[in-house]
């Protein structure tokens, strides 16, 4: 079997890892010298701990096993099982944790309830003031500005994998077959479309309008620490975004205790993780509202900064680098993704939203599993 996948965001190339990996040829068109989109712009978290009960979770758990499984055979993508940690503050943050570790899924997701002391023996490098913290064993990372290029070398090595850069797909050509800018036509047995958040163009003549919608968010990038963050680590504003941490204690919190106005604002939490060069990924924002605004704005910024600070008891290194990012997200948001039939032999496979990074390995087997490859 021959396979067209378009798009090499992570998305899109895991559909040709998993076609590769049956035996398939794939063929890999990107309209980019390489992805630059939101596969790039975002933390490289394997997020297990806030997903929803269901299909949400049972996607992430797979999608995590098999992250580790490639990690192990492509170390490029730098997987590090390093759990999360969620400090709280006080007994509204920490009702919220108790409520998480009570969930019947907890045992699944490595749900657990450390003190501040036992927090900091697992990550010592908070040493800011919090009363406890909820500890995700399953949560882990990779690197996102180079899992791509780790798994196309990979995929190249098989000898069955052709990328093809800087070619955008203008049209479906019958069944089987798109033709690039370049007008060549690209034939095989399936296509597959995995075009983040690129909504117009192909994607609306081919599928019309579509319930996704895109979001755009600000993140930045720290120097080296100067010592290992040896977790993830969210503040307990991202318990008000995860669909997991739902519950009474998650309404008496939103009831009882203001979120920061800037955090309200851009609808923020901190997520944070460490690179392997000793920087901080830190972030983030989310914007819902189009047109986005072309800029970044500093109150994010500092707000995220007062709130790492805090955790970890000194000043942030400086800051090397910040970036605006757009992903595409279903409008149902209890949906993992949205995969559709758009023509025979041709299908369409975006709208992950934030879990995109997470989840891929997954949603990917599963439309390997459905096409029959």
């Amino acid at each position: 079997m021959k396979v067209i996948v378009v798009g090499a965001g992570v998305v899109g190339t895991m559909h040709a890892w998993h076609a590769v990996e049956r035996g398939h040829e794939v063929v890999h068109i990107e309209r980019e010298a390489e992805a630059r989109g939101a596969s790039l712009r975002n933390f490289g978290q394997i997020w297990v701990s806030g997903r929803a009960g269901g299909e949400e979770l049972d996607t992430a758990l797979r999608a995590r096993e098999l992250w580790e499984g490639i990690g192990a055979r492509v170390p490029g993508i730098g997987f590090r099982a390093i759990g999360s940690l969620t400090p709280v503050r006080n007994a509204l943050e920490l009702a919220v944790a108790e409520a998480a570790v009570a969930r019947p899924d907890a045992a699944a997701r490595g749900y657990e309830l450390l003190t501040a002391d036992e927090a900091r023996a697992v990550n010592p490098a908070l040493r800011g003031e919090f009363e406890a913290a909820l500890r995700c064993e399953r949560d882990a990372a990779v690197e996102p500005r180079t899992a791509q290029l780790a798994l196309r070398e990979a995929l190249l090595a098989t000898g069955r994998y052709t990328f093809l850069p800087n070619r955008e797909v203008r049209e479906v050509v019958g069944e089987h077959a798109v033709r690039d800018d370049r007008g060549e036509v690209h034939g095989g047995d399936a296509v597959v479309l995995c075009t983040g958040a690129w909504l117009s163009g192909l994607v609306r003549e081919v599928a019309g309008e579509i319930p996704v919608r895109r979001v755009r968010l600000q993140m930045m990038q720290t120097d080296p620490l100067g010592e290992p963050l040896t977790t993830s680590v969210a503040d307990a504003d991202s318990f008000r975004y995860y669909p997991a941490y739902a519950s009474g204690a998650l309404d008496a919190l939103n009831a009882g205790q203001a979120q920061d106005p800037t955090a309200a604002a851009y609808r923020m939490q901190l997520l944070m993780v460490q690179r392997l060069d000793g920087g901080l990924t830190i972030g983030d924002t989310h914007e819902y509202e189009h047109p986005f605004a072309f800029d970044t704005l500093e109150d994010p910024y500092e707000h995220l900064t007062r709130v790492v600070e805090s955790f970890l008891g000194r000043p942030l290194p400086r800051i090397r680098r910040r970036w605006a990012g757009v992903y595409a997200q279903c409008v149902d948001t209890t949906r993992v993704v949205h995969r559709q039939k758009v023509r025979d032999g041709v299908w369409l496979v975006t709208g992950p939203g934030g879990r995109g990074m997470t989840c891929s390995p997954a949603v990917a087997e599963t439309t390997a599993n459905e096409l029959g490859w």
